[in-house]
């Protein structure tokens, strides 16, 4: 016996297009701006961002996929493009032969102080400028139900 799909009402199928276009649509455009004034999509950012605030500036490549949501592929990929930039270090860990360590350079620290300033503002304009406080602590809780729901926390 089959399971039964629970196929989406029209006011859920609303709402899932809208999350998607809404999420989709903010992130493209940070994208988009962080590429025009710093150089760098936003996953560059977020890397650099994470580095930023850890101890000394330093990350094993393990715990810094983890942080940014990311493949260990995809971060090995984009750590060696903020390398080639001069701005990530790659270490190998004195604990574990086979493990690596992401570590921020001052050239990386730079550019991301430098480019901060700019992708607040587009967080600012594109995000909270269109919602009321309300709406803003009501997405925070959606957001962090969602995180919770799907990290098993």
């Amino acid at each position: 016996m089959g399971v039964m799909t629970r196929w989406l009402d029209p006011d859920e199928q609303r709402t899932w297009r809208a999350f998607l276009a809404a999420t989709r649509g903010l992130m493209e455009t940070l994208d988009r701006e962080l590429q025009r004034d710093a150089g760098m999509p936003h996953a560059y950012f977020e890397i650099l961002v994470r580095l930023s605030e850890a101890p000394e500036r330093r990350l094993r490549m393990s715990e810094l996929a983890d942080a940014t949501g990311s493949s260990r592929s995809r971060l090995s990929h984009a750590v060696a493009r903020l390398e080639d930039a001069g701005w990530v270090r790659r270490e190998d860990c004195p604990t574990d032969r086979r493990g690596q360590i992401a570590h921020l350079t001052d050239a990386g620290f730079a550019t991301l102080a430098a480019a901060a300033p700019g992708h607040v503002e587009g967080v600012r304009r594109h995000l909270f400028d269109a919602l009321t406080p309300a709406q803003v602590t009501q997405l925070r809780r959606i957001s962090e139900m969602l995180v919770d729901h799907l990290t098993g926390s």
